[in-house]
């Protein structure tokens, strides 16, 4: 067993070490102003449709993670370079993705302890800018799509609101994120633990009026990605107010993440896909499987008991492993990206069976996260004898009973 680990260990650190890599190739290759989104036939620099520039943190999200796990003042320059360009989009009212952009890069900056004083009055604009999405008739974050639309996706950003809330003690902002969440709880999180994508609102009345998507493969199947987006906001969302339905939420699309997805652990893009044609269940979605790492890794620390806790992260670490073995970018020659198998956007045939920037942060996260708990060690608690002061003088003297020895053996019948 202590073998296997230490062979995991390595591996884990080897494929972050190969990262880091791809990351100071595609710096040196590529202007300082480009963005990397998708690989197009395993290169960078073709990438089409952006939509919301969206992934435009997860680029120097790395850098950032590069930079507390190597303590290498040269990734925080760059991380720092790449990052301060999207500062500005603290204001940005016409996305969903602030969470994206900004828990990425600046509350990874203001982990790391510089220039908080900067760093934290920006993440609580962006958390005050994501408020205003707010619907009140639903009581929902609107996507960027239309003002009657929710996306799975915002519970990776409603976190931003939550930070400037418990930052500024603000309570408006704070129900505004916990209204949000119950709802997106109540009508994109199914019994059985899987997520829709998107849920369509009557804009008169509130009221939730059907299930829909634009990722998946249809409104009331299971797309892999919306699914880990699910999982693991929750759980952040329970981290950051301690707020139990949103743990058991959580633990649901765990229950059915773990139970459906092959024992490798990478996920079909979606999981009610059919078995053949353009669209099968046999093309994987690695970058869903990654961000579900993740996700299962904070979901371990979190979990009430001892064998959730174990499971989770068991499945985190095989999944981990497999994505090292079978889809690292060093695999394909050529292939400027860390992992390749993610999936952009199917149905426009967009970065299918490529790197996905998303798919390469939260790989760098939940290796940075692995490797962590690998250095983690029980803590031994040394409890010393209790104290005989409240014994009288007379019975402080220690005696011990008699022995098995010392006593006769039991008379027959009795």
């Amino acid at each position: 067993m202590i073998n296997e680990r230490e062979d995991s260990r390595a591996v884990l650190q080897g494929v972050l070490d190969f990262a880091q890599g791809q990351v100071r190739a595609l710096l040196e290759k590529y202007p300082s102003d480009y963005y990397p989104m998708y690989t197009v036939g395993g290169k960078y620099g073709h990438d089409r449709k952006r939509w919301t520039h969206w992934c435009d943190g997860f680029y120097p999200g790395m850098m950032f993670i590069f930079a507390g796990a190597t303590k290498d003042d040269w990734w925080l320059d760059r991380a720092v370079a790449y990052a301060t360009p999207l500062e500005g989009r603290q204001y940005d009212r016409a996305v969903h993705d602030l969470g994206f952009l900004f828990f990425s890069t600046y509350r990874r900056w203001l982990e790391l302890g510089v220039n908080p004083d900067r760093i934290r009055p920006v993440l609580v604009q962006a958390g005050k800018t994501m408020a205003m999405r707010f619907m009140e008739k639903g009581q929902y974050l609107r996507s960027f799509v239309e003002p009657a639309s929710l996306f799975i996706d915002i519970m990776m950003n409603v976190g931003t609101i939550f930070h400037a809330g418990l930052e500024t003690g603000d309570e408006h902002l704070l129900e505004i994120a916990h209204r949000h969440c119950l709802t997106t709880r109540r009508t994109l999180v199914r019994g059985d633990g899987s997520t829709s994508h998107e849920a369509i609102f009557n804009l008169d009345t509130g009221e939730c009026l059907r299930q829909s998507t634009h990722q998946g493969y249809r409104g009331d199947s299971c797309w892999s990605r919306g699914l880990a987006w699910s999982l693991y906001g929750f759980t952040r969302s329970y981290q950051q107010t301690g707020r139990a339905e949103y743990l058991e939420t959580a633990m649901l699309n765990a229950d059915y993440y773990l139970e459906n997805t092959p024992p490798d652990g990478v996920t079909p893009w979606d999981y009610d896909a059919p078995e053949s044609g353009p669209l099968a269940r046999t093309q994987v979605d690695t970058s869903a499987c990654a961000i579900a790492s993740s996700g299962l890794l904070d979901l371990a620390d979190a979990a009430p008991d001892r064998t959730r806790a174990r499971a989770y992260r068991d499945f985190a670490l095989t999944s981990l492993v497999t994505l090292a073995q079978k889809y690292l970018g060093r695999l394909t020659t050529g292939f400027e990206g860390i992992l390749n198998g993610g999936v952009y956007h199917i149905h426009k045939n967009l970065g299918v069976h490529e790197a996905v920037m998303f798919g390469e942060y939260f790989f760098v996260e939940a290796l940075d996260k692995a490797l962590k708990t690998f250095q983690t060690k029980p803590s031994l608690i040394n409890v010393t004898p209790y104290s005989e002061d409240s014994l009288p003088a007379s019975a402080r003297q220690w005696q011990d009973g008699p022995t098995e020895e010392d006593m006769s053996a039991p008379e027959a019948g009795v």
